[in-house]
């Protein structure tokens, strides 16, 4: 569960460190108070996107690090495992973001990506805010609403691709039947310039011995030439250099007798003329390896020259034509294939099998877990002051499949005893929609694995006998797993074990979000206010202790 939150320069809020505490958790303020601005910033730091606009008026950059628990042996502390994240008892997210918009975030400490951050997010809270509901209305996020509840996610995702490779090979097939003579063109030209690249036998290793090899080749008159000039200095002309070494040392050795300092220069000519002679020695064995070899030069001159044409002609690099023959090669077998419909048919009944088979099986697990749903949402509509309502998942067969599988998912809804079910954006008022949404989200919930649930004013558009049900069910709902609810609704907040009021506070001009903590006292307060607004009366603050169950 979330343990502790810091936040520092993050929009209206200039620092704030807060602990957490378990259960079911209101935080209640004024509209614009900040309360939701603790759930951004909280989903900053399970991996939402930002940018610089997050930042407080005139700061830096803003920071936010989530301190939740770690349990032994969970999905969460596996997954650190697997990262190369200290799996201690503790998981540390921090997120930061400069003025710039470029952001930078740590799991434990270690460097990690954005996607890292959100897959530890997805293990850690689930949030729900207050305009999921509509997302509802979209046939996409009810079947992945559906998929998640069921734990077939990744199934979902498997038909998706067994299914894309089943339309690759279908198309390919198609493409066969209907433009067999342009392919045969085609392989004609390919296996022209595939055997035109096998035939060079490019080696990238070779290419740069050869070059080497011809730049040597090239200049090989001027080096033999430039070789004996040397040596002729050094050692064959009558002034030769190793000559008048040996003589100045010859001479100053004889004067050492008078004069010992000489010793000296005379050990330094002396190392001189070694060296001389070790370089007249190499220069000697170089001119006579040193051959003229104008055939070998005009074979790799012409072996160059027809590299540099193929790489140009395939408006490549020279070191890049192994990986242009590797996919010549590769289209060469895709249109032999195609050249073969029987063949292509063959493979393109294969994959359709293959995406029969997990199809069926993400079916059969979509049939039960949407009976399962429609169920516990039904139930759920009856609390809400939806009585006789009735909530289906509806299963509408695709003869063919699609990429999603092999039916179209659809909520239906009808909101009074009676009626046929109808899709949920067909006859949900806002005020329903709010219920059947709230409901949704309550029940999903309880199958998922994060152990912090948050919801961001989900109770718009409900109030009196209803809010109070909705209470009870975050209420419920704490006694399994952490929650934390942005409210408005005094009814709901009553029902909280604990209870945070945010409002705003003016210094120097400038506005920042603050949080109390509030105890009994306070929260007879500030329960009273929701009630009652702007005058809080002794009749009020009765019944806000009436609703929080205190003397």
């Amino acid at each position: 569960m979330l343990r502790r939150l810091f936040i520092r320069d993050f929009v209206i809020v200039d620092r704030l460190e807060l602990d957490f505490a378990a259960g079911f958790g209101a935080l209640t303020g004024e509209t614009g108070a900040g309360k939701s601005i603790l759930v951004d910033a909280l989903s900053l730091a399970l991996g939402e996107r930002a940018d610089a606009s997050v930042l407080r008026t005139g700061a830096e950059r803003a920071e936010i690090a989530a301190e939740f628990d770690v349990e032994e042996s969970s999905a969460l502390a596996d997954w650190l495992n697997r990262n190369d994240f200290d799996a201690d008892a503790v998981c540390l997210l921090r997120r930061v973001v400069d003025a710039g918009g470029r952001s930078r975030a740590t799991v434990n400490g270690s460097p990690a990506t954005l996607t890292q951050l959100r897959q530890a997010g997805e293990l850690l809270a689930d949030i729900h805010g207050q305009h999921a509901y509509h997302a509802l209305l979209r046939a996409d996020a009810q079947r992945a609403l559906l998929d998640g509840q069921i734990g077939a996610t990744a199934l979902a995702a498997d038909t998706a691709e067994k299914f894309r490779a089943w339309r690759h090979l279908r198309e390919a097939r198609e493409r066969a039947e209907q433009d067999v003579s342009a392919m045969a063109r085609e392989k004609e030209m390919l296996d022209w310039q595939v055997r035109e690249l096998q035939t060079l036998a490019f080696e990238p290793a070779r290419w740069a011995e050869d070059n080497q090899e011809q730049r040597r080749l090239a200049h090989a008159a001027s080096l033999l030439e430039g070789a004996t000039a040397a040596l002729a200095i050094l050692d064959e002309n009558e002034l030769a250099v190793s000559s008048q070494v040996d003589e100045a040392a010859a001479r100053l050795r004889s004067l050492t007798d008078y004069d010992e300092t000489l010793n000296e220069p005379v050990e330094l000519l002396e190392a001189a003329r070694i060296q001389l002679g070790e370089a007249t020695h190499a220069l000697s064995r170089y001119r006579e390896r040193l051959e003229l070899e104008p055939e070998r030069l005009a074979e790799l001159e012409a072996r160059i020259e027809a590299v540099t044409a193929a790489a140009r002609k395939h408006r490549v690099a020279a070191e890049a034509l192994p990986e242009v023959l590797a996919g010549l090669e590769s289209r060469l077998e895709e249109l032999a294939l195609a050249a073969d419909p029987a063949a292509l048919a063959e493979k393109e009944q294969a994959a359709k099998g293959a995406y029969d088979k997990v199809a069926q099986k993400l079916s059969a697990m979509r049939k039960k877990g949407a009976a399962e749903l429609s169920a516990a949402v039904t139930e759920g509509m009856q609390q809400l002051a939806m009585v006789g309502g009735r909530f289906e998942i509806a299963l509408d067969a695709l003869p063919e499949g699609a990429m999603h599988g092999l039916e179209n998912i659809a909520f239906l809804v009808a909101a009074n005893p009676g009626q046929p079910p109808r899709p949920l954006a067909k006859v949900a008022s806002g005020g329903e929609l709010s219920r059947i949404g709230l409901a949704i989200h309550v029940i999903a919930s309880t199958a998922g694995v994060a152990p912090t649930l948050i919801f961001d004013e989900v109770d718009v558009g409900i109030g009196g006998r209803v809010a109070e049900i909705v209470g009870q069910m975050l209420a419920k709902l704490g006694r399994q797993r952490q929650v934390l609810c942005v409210t408005h609704l005094p009814q709901v907040a009553a029902q909280a074990d604990w209870q945070w009021s945010i409002a705003k506070e003016s210094t120097d001009g400038e506005t920042f979000s603050r949080v109390n903590v509030l105890d009994a006292a306070a929260r007879v307060e500030e329960v009273a206010r929701m009630l009652g607004g702007v005058k809080i009366t002794d009749t009020t603050r009765r019944h806000a202790r009436e609703m929080l169950g205190t003397p």
